[in-house]
């Protein structure tokens, strides 16, 4: 084994009680962040999202356009203008309805948007998706640098506050000593 793959070993079995073959991609990167000290959390930057085609442009669109009270609220008013034409209106001027009760024709236009818009809108929920997949990947990155240099910052404090009981002890050793060999002398005389 190389040394720097020794060193990457042996820093994830120290940390994670595991080999670093055995760790998973983000782990891995993250033990490498940890050994070069480098940073593992990155601004989330739009240029470096992949180019969308033009279908899913649209589709990010149309689901944007879809799932908003705008929509619903047009879509609820053009119903309403529909049924009122067709069953009040028309028949008030003496016209015959072009899409008498039951509205045969509204219901096959609603079923041709349900049947373009369900599609394309799980289009573009699958693409969000898996933009949030590669976000919570990253967030399990930044989260587990961070958990394991507070574990390390915690090792260092505990090393820290060791040395320092130990040098109180060692100076109160010292103390006593100096008060004993006082006695000493004092009982000498």
């Amino acid at each position: 084994m190389t040394t720097a793959l020794q060193a990457l070993n042996e820093e994830a079995q120290r940390l994670l009680g595991m080999g670093f073959r055995d760790l998973s991609t983000e782990e891995r990167r993250v033990i490498k962040g940890l050994i070069r000290r480098a940073p593992v959390s990155r601004r989330h930057a739009p240029h470096r999202e992949p180019v969308s085609s033009f279908g899913q442009k649209l589709a990010d669109q149309v689901a944007a356009v879809g799932g908003s009270w705008s929509f619903i609220i047009a879509f609820c008013l053009i119903l309403v203008v529909w049924i009122a034409t067709n069953s009040v209106l028309l028949a008030l001027f003496g016209a015959r309805p072009f899409d008498p009760y039951p509205f045969i024709f509204l219901n096959l236009i609603l079923s041709m948007v349900a049947a373009l818009q369900a599609p394309v809108i799980m289009m573009s929920q699958n693409r969000q998706a898996a933009k949030d997949r590669a976000a919570a990947e990253h967030d399990y990155e930044v989260n587990l640098k961070a958990e394991l240099e507070i574990m390390g910052l915690h090792d260092k404090l505990d090393a820290l506050r060791s040395r320092e009981i130990a040098d109180l002890l060692a100076q109160q050793i010292s103390l006593l000593q100096e008060i004993r060999n006082r006695e000493a002398a004092a009982q000498s005389h």
